[in-house]
């Protein structure tokens, strides 16, 4: 909606997180807080999007370099009424504005298209619910259910303080309103700063009627301001998005223990064990079944692959009917074609392995192409890197290498040909024979191994 504006207030200091990275690009759900309230504020499609940066500025805009943001800096931190006065050069003199905080994640695109709808009058106010109230502002509504006042929890007689409602600091404003208001504002409290919610006192007395909305849950107004926060959020994030796959469909063995730091993708009968950790951007077909504590990250699973526990696949792209680990590892550019088995202990980077081929144990396959219906036998290795430039192997269809071979890149092992075990191959092994290359045995008759001095 072209008329509304969205302003996230991000420059707090956040001392309490006792880190150098500012407070808003802490990560939840694999990427930063603030990355999650933007994405969230976007799907309101406003006309724009202002974010107000202060502490760590540099690195912030650095890291969130979206071209549909605009940037406010608040050099001084004096309040949220300061911080959005910062913004008001950014915003168009009518339409609506709401108002978000990056360090407040979680809150939903529905609950904020509840905000928006009962901003009729001109303005909105998003409340809690808490069963203890102790410490937060009070919401007082009128017998017409707006809200008229926010009081402290000092200033609060007996009957306000058996209020539960809170505010929750997210609110819709009239921009024509918004700069009269907000240079109306004044610093004369404790804190010396400048209120946003001292705006709700003014708009009662012009007359404007402030219809407040309940989150439908605690979390999603739930602000970071130490780790034990974030934890705790990022652990309710989680559990949401687990039982978003379990209604959709996927069998998780404990919706607990499973996270999710990007988008997962998935078809139907997808079974996932405990500890998996899945990040970036994952698809997985139809019968997928992944083992306890996998971590997949920017990965395309077809249909039928089992991956059996404690494997790590990074931007690589499986095909159906596979049979992965226990401890297989494919590394960036790792492409298997279908019936493809990747056994314990193997590692494939930059390659690609042909239908129906099997590298079963203790392997290392590095810039290499694969054929079908290959066998690599145990121990062996692409020998791909000389110290400077990296080599491929190229293997054919239907060759089969023996356990502990090395294959010296550049080398090309032709359709059918078979490797003797414990070869160091560095040329050409033909079609359809037997290449063998090993060290003369020899045995030394009477030889002793040395023994210990007295």
């Amino acid at each position: 909606m072209e008329s509304l504006s969205v302003v996230i207030l991000a420059a707090g200091k956040g001392k309490r997180m006792y880190s150098a990275l500012p407070k808003v690009l802490h990560p939840i759900g694999g990427q930063p807080m603030l990355a999650r309230v933007i994405a969230t504020a976007r799907q309101l499609q406003p006309g724009k999007i202002v974010v107000v940066y202060g502490h760590g500025g540099e690195q912030v805009r650095a890291t969130i370099q979206d071209a549909d943001v605009e940037w406010a800096l608040q050099a001084e931190q004096l309040g949220t009424g300061h911080a959005l006065k910062m913004a008001l050069p950014h915003l168009p003199k009518d339409g609506h504005t709401l108002v978000l905080y990056g360090d407040v994640p979680l809150t939903t695109v529905a609950t904020l298209q509840q905000l928006l709808a009962a901003a009729e009058g001109g303005m909105s106010l998003l409340t809690d619910v808490l069963a203890d109230a102790s410490g937060y502002g009070r919401i007082v509504r009128n017998a017409d259910g707006d809200i008229v006042a926010i009081v402290e929890d000092k200033d609060c007689n007996a009957a306000q303080k058996a209020i539960r409602e809170i505010n929750t600091g997210m609110l819709v404003l009239p921009n024509a309103r918004l700069e009269g208001w907000l240079s109306e504002l004044r610093n004369g409290n404790a804190q010396g700063e400048y209120y946003l919610t001292d705006v709700i006192a003014l708009a009662v007395r012009d007359g404007i009627a402030v219809p407040g909305v309940t989150v439908a849950a605690s979390w999603e107004a739930a602000g970071v301001n130490n780790k034990l926060q974030l934890a705790e959020l990022e652990r309710q994030l989680q559990l949401n998005q687990a039982r978003a796959l379990l209604t959709a469909g996927v069998t998780l063995a404990d919706p607990a223990r499973i996270d999710i730091r990007g988008q997962l993708e998935h078809s139907e009968d997808v079974s996932i064990d405990v500890g998996c950790v899945f990040e970036g951007q994952v698809k997985l077909g139809a019968g997928v079944q992944i083992g306890a504590y996998c971590v997949l990250k920017n990965v395309t699973v077809a249909t039928g692959t089992r991956i059996a526990p404690y494997s790590h696949l990074e931007d690589a792209e499986v095909g159906a009917g596979c049979q992965l680990g226990p401890y297989a590892r494919l590394r960036p550019g790792a492409k298997l074609a279908d019936h493809v088995h990747i056994g314990n202990f193997v590692e494939v980077k930059k390659s690609t392995i042909g239908s129906g081929s099997k590298v079963n144990h203790l392997t290392y396959i590095g810039d290499a192409d694969i054929g079908s219906k290959v066998n690599v036998g145990a121990g062996t290795v692409t020998c791909n890197y000389d110290g400077v430039n990296k080599f491929r192997t190229t293997i054919g269809n239907g060759v089969f290498v023996g356990s502990g071979s090395m294959l010296v890149a550049p080398v090309t092992l032709e359709d059918g040909a078979t490797i003797g075990a414990g070869s160091v191959i560095t040329r050409t092994a033909p079609s359809e024979q037997l290449t063998v290359a090993r060290a003369k045995q020899l045995t030394v008759p009477g030889w002793q191994r040395p023994q210990k001095k007295s």
